[in-house]
């Protein structure tokens, strides 16, 4: 069929799909509220420099995956490719800085990065995530990851795992990254060009490589955890003590770091058995104290997560169907139409989604469509009810029928539906 397609890396948001992330979302929202969070949203475009600072100008992020673009104004403004850096620069700007630290906030909408579509990754996402502000206490950490790990044991998400690191911050990172660079340059001649970059201007950045790790160079790199200074090591036993008495397990992954700069100390992914290869992190998260001083501001340590809408939705067996409409109004040719449309918006003010067919095609095609679009029952008008004041309202699992007066609509029909309900229970 001839037209113009969707771009590459997107998709349509179809009911079905749409109405199954917005119930995964709604999941997420409810156990962050449980913790104290609250919901921001952030505009869809920032100032570019915001992620050059804020994400790191040698990430693959800045570098290959930006939708960046100048406005009328000549100014550089970039769809955002991810949540943190605009919600700290969020607080900063707004009121929310002067509450009780930490500020406790999560977000959700769509961000962009132009990275190689696969399953359940698209250029168009939608990202749902944590972040508590202001606070460094490291039990902290935990309970950002508890808010994750309740999040998907809600769904029942099963196969998945906590990978956890600590990759030390302005303190103890210049001695690993000598160490880093000690072990990578005799091997310099072995390494892909992304990775020799990489070793040059952010060495733990090559611990991220899927290329090196499928071929065996990183099996003898040095590890972060030997080289933790004192308080960063006490502050990592924190955390796994604090993950401990939530009851989550976890397993030490000395290779990840994460892919944006703003990182320090905790490090994690949520794995899940089912992803793949390069592909296997299912979301993850981690520390970032330094960030607010990169993007200009006074310094506030934080820490959360951030986690793709589509991917989590299409890991989540036991989210429901959205239930089919309970009615649909039928006007029966050649009855007034608008008496259908009055009824319908009359039953709809009491909380119950209405289908209207007040067209001009005959009852049967009518009820056959009602069939069709799964709705528990219908209600009738045509000549007779108006003349009768009274609607026809028929279940169409067994066809039985009653009438219903038309002025009392409001309360008859909520009544027949509960009825129906616990008649059809009492048969079971």
């Amino acid at each position: 069929m001839a037209g113009i397609s969707r771009p590459r890396g997107t998709d349509d948001l179809l009911p079905e799909p749409l109405a199954r992330m917005a119930r995964v979302l709604d999941a997420g929202l409810e156990v962050a509220s449980g913790f104290g969070y609250r919901q921001v949203e952030t505009p869809i475009f920032e100032a570019t420099e915001l992620f050059v600072r804020g994400v790191g100008d040698s990430t693959d992020v800045v570098t290959r995956e930006m939708y960046t673009f100048a406005d009328r104004g000549g100014r550089s403004l970039t769809l955002r490719p991810e949540g943190t850096a605009p919600v700290v620069r969020a607080f900063w700007e707004s009121d929310l800085r002067q509450a009780p630290l930490p500020v406790r906030l999560s977000y959700a909408g769509a961000m962009f990065r132009y990275d190689r579509p696969g399953k359940g990754r698209y250029r168009q996402f939608h990202q749902f995530g944590v972040e508590a502000i202001g606070d460094s206490e490291p039990e902290l950490d935990a309970e950002v990851i508890a808010v994750a790990w309740r999040w998907l044991q809600g769904l029942g998400v099963e196969g998945i795992s906590l990978q956890l690191n600590s990759i030390g911050d302005q303190e103890c990172r210049p001695a690993y990254r000598q160490a880093l660079l000690d072990y990578f340059e005799p091997l310099a001649s072995q390494l892909p060009a992304l990775d020799r970059e990489r070793l040059r201007r952010n060495p733990l950045r090559v611990l991220d490589s899927k290329e090196l790790a499928a071929s065996g160079l990183l099996e003898g790199a040095p590890r972060t955890v030997d080289h933790l200074c004192s308080s960063c090591r006490e502050a990592f036993e924190r955390v796994r003590l604090a993950l401990t008495a939530y009851g989550i397990p976890f397993q030490m992954n000395h290779r990840l770091v994460r892919g944006l700069d703003y990182y320090v100390r905790t490090a994690f992914e949520v794995w899940h058995e089912q992803l793949q290869g390069a592909q296997n992190s299912l979301f993850g998260g981690g520390r970032y104290d330094g960030l607010s001083e990169l993007l200009g501001y006074p310094p506030a340590p934080g820490v959360g997560f951030a986690a793709g809408l589509e991917r989590v939705a299409m890991l989540a067996p036991t989210v429901p169907a959205g239930p089919p409409p309970a009615l649909a109004v039928l006007s029966a040719p050649p009855a007034d139409p608008g008496a259908a449309i009055a009824a319908a918006d009359r039953v709809r003010r009491r909380g119950i989604q209405v289908l209207c067919d007040a067209g001009g095609r005959s009852l049967r095609a009518k009820l056959s469509w009602a069939e069709r679009a799964g709705v528990r029952g219908v209600l009738i008008l045509g000549e007779s009810e108006l003349e009768r004041r009274t609607v026809t309202a028929r279940l169409l699992a067994d066809r039985t029928q009653v009438e219903l007066p038309l002025r009392a609509l409001e309360e008859a029909v909520p009544a027949w539906l509960e009825g129906a309900k616990a008649v059809g229970e009492g048969t079971r």
